[in-house]
């Protein structure tokens, strides 16, 4: 077998180590998924200023059509998990990039109402594809030393979708004026968005399936090639690797199908775990902030111009935090980072509670607002932003990775789609102070339940960490 083509041109990875350039630009193509996610996640926070006029909706409709998307995604992930288990984690991510494209398209040019919504839950079946079955590519065909480096870059593309639709909000909105917006500006925001979904789809005929389904489908020499090229393993250490897949695979199979495998001491537990950080990391209120935030500039007493600037400054916090968390996961591990950021974002929350609170010094308190939002988003970003997809993506067996870990990723999204739509009504009936109290008592809740129920899996295979589990 062929080691390595890509032998002479590396980039450094840890003290005198380095990885095949072939891993670079497979993760990165499988990340920019992520780019779709994030700029779907932003896009409303600028057009739902605008989008009411056209159609004359009340403000329960509008918070409908913003939770399109979670509810959409609800669907894409399920279906993904499933048919990625039988035809492959590639094809699938092809059919999200398609689904995303359809969907900018139909809300730029949507006629109606209904036609809008349709093109949003078009938009949520991509999203909710594509954010189940790449984490769980890239921890599939990543080295153990760095896979949540890896897999943490899904998470930097989130960062950076949500970064660039935040700036292409704001050029939109501040460079023309509110009719223009109201008729047409809202429409130019979704329509840049099949700009990554064409993007996303050309570049996926640049990369392999997963080595970890090919051995599931009997096809051992393709993953040992695949894997030749993603790590400077030796020819040895990759046949023992695929060995100790399929001897994984197919003691999974000897165990009556899927919710029998689902339902096995070690699989129940990280199901449990999976799908309570998929919850958490949505109680954390980082949804929320991310799709109201120039609402909650503006109740922070900034104009609407100064509103989505701010907002840009949130999506470029996001940015560079998630590139520290890519750095530190795999050197402090999953637990600490986890744990401590729950504990983090509490202080922030109850924090802000506290400073809208203050009405009579509202001025001094309107930066002290801004700024720990700021600091809430930076500690989001470096623990439970990706850590949560980490987790869901190298936690459950070979054979049943796919629909196992859409359960965890459904869970996320229903989540996602209470909180975007009790966040304004939680506001409006409990008022600021009490709406973050009760985010900041989720945030130490998710901080306690890392501290006793998770074991830490960084550095550890995929099929290490299985064993593990049933212990």
């Amino acid at each position: 077998m062929k080691h390595n083509v890509y032998e002479d041109t590396t980039v450094p990875l840890e003290k005198g180590h380095a990885y095949p350039r072939y891993l670079t630009i497979t993760v990165f193509v499988a990340a920019l998924g992520g780019l779709l996610f994030g700029y779907d996640q932003g896009v409303m926070s600028g057009a739902v200023t605008f989008i009411g006029h056209t159609f004359q909706m009340s403000s329960g409709l509008l918070g409908f059509i913003s939770g399109c998307i979670p509810l959409g995604a609800m669907v894409g992930c399920l279906v993904a998990g499933y048919l990625a288990d039988r035809i492959g984690r590639k094809i699938m991510m092809f059919v999200s990039a398609i689904l995303f494209a359809l969907s900018g398209v139909g809300c730029a040019v949507a006629p109606s109402v209904a036609i809008l919504i349709a093109s949003r839950l078009i938009g949520g079946l991509g999203i909710g594809m594509v954010s189940t079955l790449v984490p769980l590519y890239i921890a599939e065909i990543s080295p153990k030393q760095v896979r949540g480096k890896m897999v943490g870059s899904y998470q930097l593309a989130v960062a950076s979708g949500i970064f660039v639709v935040y700036l292409v909000n704001a050029l939109i909105a501040n460079t023309h004026s509110i009719a223009w917006n109201q008729d047409i500006g809202w429409r130019m925001m979704f329509l840049a968005g099949i700009i990554p979904g064409i993007l996303f789809f050309v570049l996926l005929f640049m990369i392999p399936e997963s080595p970890r389904f090919l051995v599931s489908k009997n096809q051992e020499e393709r993953a040992k090639e695949i894997m030749g090229k993603v790590s400077y393993d030796s020819e040895q250490t990759i046949n023992n690797e695929v060995k100790e897949i399929k001897s994984t695979v197919q003691e999974e199979g000897a165990t009556g199908g899927f919710l029998k495998e689902l339902l096995k001491k070690g699989t129940r537990m990280a199901l449990f775990i999976a799908v309570m950080c998929s919850v958490f990391q949505q109680l954390t209120g980082v949804s929320a902030v991310a799709y109201y935030a120039p609402v909650i500039f503006k109740n922070a007493g900034a104009g609407t111009g100064a509103a989505m600037i701010e907002t840009v400054l949130i999506g470029l916090v996001k940015v560079i935090f998630v590139a520290f968390f890519m750095g530190m996961i795999d050197k402090l591990g999953r637990k600490r980072l986890l744990k401590w950021g729950g504990y983090g974002m509490a202080a922030c929350m109850l924090l802000l509670a506290f400073c809208f609170d203050q009405t009579s010094m509202a001025k001094m308190f309107d930066i002290f607002i801004i700024a720990l939002i700021i600091i809430h988003t930076s500690i989001f970003e470096m623990s439970w932003g990706g850590g949560a997809w980490v987790l869901i993506s190298e936690m459950f067996p070979n054979k049943i990775r796919g629909r196992a870990s859409s359960i965890a990723s459904f869970a996320l999204w229903g989540a996602t789609y209470l909180v975007t739509q009790l966040f304004p009504v939680m506001l409006d009936k409990l008022g600021s102070v009490w709406t973050f109290v009760v985010f900041g008592i989720f945030c130490i809740a998710m901080g306690m339940f890392i501290q006793f129920f998770f074991n830490e899996t960084a550095g550890k295979s995929l099929e290490e960490i299985q064993e593990d589990s049933k212990k």
